[in-house]
């Protein structure tokens, strides 16, 4: 009898045993060169044999259970491997028992588990004047994650890349390697992910391309940019200048891209996210994934209260958006980053320039602040310029406890002498220096701060000790009510009178709309500001906002008209009735920072091992 052979299909007949060839599949490489594999699992084609029991088919075995024109289905060929990863080598796998064609396969005793099959069957009938009924490979059901490259449960769920967490698996593996093969991974789904993740309602670039307009036609459109970016047809637009204005009243500088390059960079910080976040250090946490600000304000907190800190560098870096050096940022990338294309790329964003009252301005530093891919870039100059750098300092020169939490161009250094923190100083003025950046000198000083700081202070005559600002709030050495030392956390004074001055405004223009509306408005207002700021020792501060917005809230409604007869007995039901009411909504820091970043030594007899703060690798 003859048998058809298919492609992709191996097909055999006889008691030989079953071999299948396993075709490449593409993924990033890494190497000091182009061309050395990501990993083991990758770029190598292997054979995987059939077993039996672990053993090979004898020819003593098969020949007492083979027949004349019995074919042993190649689609009963299971893999014994399950999950999701390619395992290197041979792949031992089962094979149903020979059998007549047109019978049900026999399963064979004592074979291996369950596993997901490797074998789709593709060819039809081998005679197409036999009846239907007629059996063909069958199509083995699978159980597990299919090979492909991602894979999504909805369109409206984020999609879990499978490629993406062998590169990070490799980044967390090998330190030192530099990926050769990154760009393919820029494919249509995550570029539809990065169209998605994108805010609906954000301000247009210069091509004035809102997010609606692009989601009309997104099928369309994600396919050409996909086109575009791989054939090297995609061009970076320049960014459009707003300002926004500053707790300090000044203006803050942004650079708003055009739709598409906001989907490209997304995608961009996809790939280069699943290398980075395996080398950041602990204490860095603006804007990185699954990591928020009050993240960086427990690790401070934490740090405060469990090592010997008496002195606080406050540090802050000058415009430091605007300084950062395009060249050295390049060379940066090139120690983990071997892809010319993807390189090529990111030069795009870099040179395109800033487009302010029809000038086109284009400089060879800086990173465009507010795009999507800045705070990135932004978090690997750092990386090198100031994360490793004072990681090695604190431990090849310091001779106490250093405590480090940066948050993007905003960082707190913890010391426990002086001196320490007055090298420390000198140090990072001149290795900012070297880098083209420089310290603020108003945010930039050294003050006494701690458990001890109250008491030192008073044997030498002098007040309480001073206050630092660090992400939004107040930080202030105080007592609790058993005499203990107290950190208090208060929202800053400037940033407290910007906001109610910003909702005076805007209910200036509500003003005459219907009074549920205004209620509704409000209540957004609180509900996010209590979100952010609604943290143990704030309690005083939140009422005393909540109070003023009551009070304008009725000014406003009074002064709708002259008769007009609004009293507090009225405001006060609409309160009741629209506006939340203050409460804590986050835990204590302390706590919440030992939950999420658990450290314990290998012996239970030891006990909890000592946290450093920020989480510092």
């Amino acid at each position: 009898m003859k048998v058809r052979h298919d492609e992709g299909v191996a097909n055999h007949i006889g008691p030989q045993p079953c071999v299948a060839v396993r075709k490449d599949v593409d993924e990033a490489s890494v190497g000091e060169g182009i061309g050395q594999p990501l990993s083991h699992e990758i770029l190598n084609s292997g054979r995987r044999r059939c077993f039996e029991g672990g053993r090979q088919h004898s020819q003593a075995r098969n020949r007492k259970a083979w027949r004349p024109g019995g074919v042993e289905e190649p689609g009963m060929c299971r893999s014994s491997l399950g999950g999701n990863r390619e395992i290197p080598g041979l792949a031992i796998r089962e094979c149903a028992g020979p059998h007549w064609e047109g019978e049900e396969p026999k399963p064979m005793m004592h074979g291996p588990g369950k596993s997901d099959s490797a074998i789709v069957a593709r060819k039809p009938t081998n005679k197409a004047g036999q009846p239907a009924a007629e059996p063909v490979e069958r199509r083995a059901g699978a159980e597990g994650n299919a090979s492909q490259q991602s894979t999504c449960r909805a369109q409206d769920r984020e999609s879990v890349s499978q490629a993406l967490e062998r590169i990070r698996q490799a980044a967390k593996q090998r330190k030192k390697e530099r990926f050769t093969s990154l760009f393919h991974h820029i494919s249509i789904a995550l570029l539809r992910q990065a169209f998605f993740a994108l805010k609906r309602e954000a301000a247009p670039g210069v091509d004035g391309l809102t997010w609606h307009d692009y989601e009309a036609d997104l099928d369309r459109r994600i396919e050409d940019l996909h086109d575009r970016v791989h054939r090297g047809a995609y061009r970076a637009l320049p960014s459009r200048r707003q300002y926004i204005p500053k707790a300090d009243g000044q203006q803050r500088p942004l650079a708003v891209a055009a739709l598409e390059d906001k989907i490209v960079q997304g995608a961009v910080c996809a790939v280069l996210n699943a290398i980075y976040e395996e080398d950041f250090l602990g204490f860095s946490y603006g804007f990185r994934p699954k990591r928020n600000p009050h993240d960086a304000l427990d690790a401070l907190t934490f740090g405060i209260y469990s090592t010997k800190v008496n002195y606080i560098f406050d540090a802050d870096l000058r415009r430091f958006f605007d300084s950062v050096s395009q060249q050295g940022l390049i060379r940066f990338l090139k120690h983990r980053i071997a892809d010319r294309r993807m390189i090529h790329l990111i030069q795009k964003w870099l040179q395109a320039g800033v487009l302010e009252d029809g000038v086109l301005t284009v400089s060879d530093t800086g990173t465009g602040q507010g795009s999507v891919i800045s705070p990135l870039l932004a978090n690997v100059y750092l990386h090198y310029v100031f994360d490793l750098w004072a990681n090695r300092w604190r431990h090849r020169e310091a001779t106490g406890d250093v405590i480090i939490v940066r948050y993007a161009d905003d960082f707190v250094v913890g010391f426990e002498h002086e001196h320490d923190a007055r090298c420390f100083w000198a140090a990072l003025r001149d290795r900012m220096g070297e880098f083209s950046l420089s310290l603020h000198p108003d945010k930039t000083r050294l003050i006494q701060f701690g458990r001890f700081a109250a008491d030192r202070r008073a044997q030498r005559g002098l007040g309480k000790p001073e206050t630092f600002n660090f992400l939004g709030f107040t930080f202030i050495c105080s007592t609790g009510r058993n005499g203990k030392f107290l950190l208090k956390r208060k929202t800053r004074r400037d940033r407290l009178r910007a906001k109610l001055k910003q909702v005076k405004v805007e209910m200036r223009r509500r003003r005459h709309q219907p009074i549920p509306e205004q209620g509704t408005w409000l209540k957004q207002v609180l509900t996010g500001y209590f979100a952010y700021y609604a943290v143990q020792t704030n309690g005083r501060t939140l009422s005393a906002f909540r109070y003023r917005i009551i009070d304008l809230w009725r000014r406003s409604l009074r002064r709708r008209s002259q008769k007009d007869g609004t009293t507090w007995e009225r405001i006060t039901k609409l309160v009741n009735d629209f506006l939340p009411r203050v409460q804590n909504l986050h835990p204590s820091p302390l706590d919440r920072f030992v939950v999420k970043h658990p450290r314990w030594e290998p012996s239970a007899r030891i006990g909890p091992a000592r946290i450093c703060a920020g989480g510092a690798q």
